[in-house]
Formats: C-alpha cells, sequence, structure tokens
C-alpha cells in the first residue's frame, strides 16, 4: 500500500515530550486501538496509535518522533492505514475500566469516546510520571470517572496504577483496557490474573514494526507467533497467557531486547 499524503493542520503540545499532530484526512473506518504506518521522509516509517480519526498523538523518544516534532503546521508526512485489531467495542450499558499510563491514554481516549456513546460507564485510571506528563485526562473525565496516579505525586496518588486497581472491585466491570509502558502493563496483567478476569481484560502491545501488515513476521510474539501488527496490536488477557509480555521485546535485527 502506497501512503497517503497528510498535512499538518494543528499541532496540539499535550505535555512537556508528547504532541498531537492533527492532519486534513478522516479515517472514518477506524476502530479505538488501530494504529497507522507514519512516514517521515528521509528518516523512517514507524507505528502510531489514532488518538482521533484525523490525529496522532506522539511522544518524543528517538529520530523518527525528533524529527516528526520538527514539523510545523503546514508541513507533512505519508501515512498508511489504519491497520491492526483494536479493543473490542462496548455495549450499551457495561461497565467498563480503562487503565492507561504515559502515552498510552493515547488509543484509549477514543475508546473512552466510543464507551461515552453508547452509554457504558466508564472508570479510568490515569497513571504518568507527574502532573505535566498526564495527557486526556479531560476526554477520561467526560467517559466518568478518573482515578489519577503519578509517580512523583505532583498529582493524585502517589505510586503507580496498580496502586489504584488494588483497591478496586474489578469482578464489577465488563471490560477492562490496558495500554502503556510495558512494565506497567505486565504488572496490570498479573494482579488481574490473580484475581481471575483475564477473560475481560484486553491489552495493547508495542512492538517493532517492518511492514505492518503481518507480512514480515518481525513483530511476532512469543510463544504463540500471533503478529502484533495483524492479529494485535490489542490482545486478550487470555492470549497473552505464558506470553513475551514485560520480558523482552526484539530490535530490528530480531535479537531479544529485556525490558
Amino acid at each position: 500500500m502506497l501512503p497517503l499524503n497528510a498535512t499538518i493542520v494543528h499541532i496540539t503540545e499535550e505535555s512537556p515530550s508528547i504532541r498531537t499532530f492533527f492532519f486534513d484526512l478522516e479515517f472514518e473506518t477506524m476502530e479505538p486501538g488501530q494504529f497507522v504506518m507514519v512516514w517521515i521522509r528521509g528518516v523512517d516509517e514507524v507505528p502510531m496509535g489514532l488518538s482521533r480519526k484525523n490525529s496522532i498523538t506522539v511522544q518524543k523518544v528517538g529520530e523518527a518522533t525528533s524529527k516528526l516534532f520538527e514539523l510545523k503546521e503546514g508541513d507533512s508526512f505519508g501515512l498508511r492505514g489504519p491497520f491492526g485489531k483494536g479493543f473490542s467495542l462496548p455495549s450499551k450499558g457495561e461497565k467498563i475500566l480503562i487503565i492507561a499510563g504515559g502515552v498510552g491514554s493515547a488509543p484509549l481516549a477514543p475508546y473512552a469516546d466510543a464507551a461515552c456513546a453508547v452509554d457504558s460507564k466508564v472508570d479510568t485510571i490515569l497513571g504518568a510520571r507527574s502532573a505535566d506528563d498526564l495527557i486526556f485526562e479531560e476526554r477520561f473525565a467526560a467517559a466518568g470517572e478518573v482515578y489519577v496516579s503519578t509517580d512523583d505525586g505532583s498529582k493524585g496518588t502517589k505510586g503507580f496504577v496498580t496502586d489504584i486497581l488494588s483497591r478496586l472491585d474489578v469482578l464489577l466491570y465488563d471490560r477492562i483496557a490496558v495500554c502503556g509502558p510495558e512494565i506497567m502493563m505486565a504488572s496490570v496483567f498479573r494482579l488481574l490474573e490473580d484475581r481471575k478476569v483475564l477473560e475481560k481484560a484486553e491489552f495493547s502491545l508495542h512492538r517493532y514494526f517492518k511492514c505492518g501488515i503481518g507480512v514480515c513476521g518481525a513483530c511476532c510474539i512469543d510463544r504463540s507467533g500471533l503478529r502484533v501488527c495483524k492479529d494485535g496490536p490489542v490482545f486478550s488477557g487470555v492470549q497473552l497467557l505464558d506470553s513475551e509480555l514485560g520480558r523482552y521485546t526484539r530490535d530490528a535485527s530480531g535479537r531479544r531486547v529485556k525490558i
């Protein structure tokens, strides 16, 4: 698939290291949790979660994202997608728990919007390093109650999302959606496994993608061999039992990288 040209129409600074780029295309069929392959010309093509039908929310972490942060309104990049399997859409009246950490809030914000649209009851645990790093809090608050945790205690509970999660009765929820740093997700996974509610939970994984369409196999996860780009990036908790979650990823050459 050839990339479409997307012109930047607006840029929002969400935090000191995270920006949302709005573009002049709309992916009407986007499912919350799906991603696009973003081609930063002359640098690289990288996967980015859609934070709206016409935006990506990006954390500055490497060469490609640093170059993206140099772009201004009126500049452009290439887009392929949307790709992958998103979160299972909620039904009317269901009770939903969202657990978001850092830039992992980006693919979960559209999920909160979708749940709100069908009158689901949404609780969100929103975690970040500090108050300045919290993103999309207002979008989650529009869907229901938000519990905030920050590493430094600058807002909400001082600690981690699991400190809040451990105090909630997870049996009350029909669906649980999780996205954030993998160490965080692994801790959430273990807690939900202990509570015997993994069948209700879905996790969005981040892995190194080459093709983004399930051809090359670079993003296959142990032990199932499931492709994160095609069979995911969203997986059920049951699918991730006895997997590499929280243990390692792989670099561009396929070597294991400890998390």
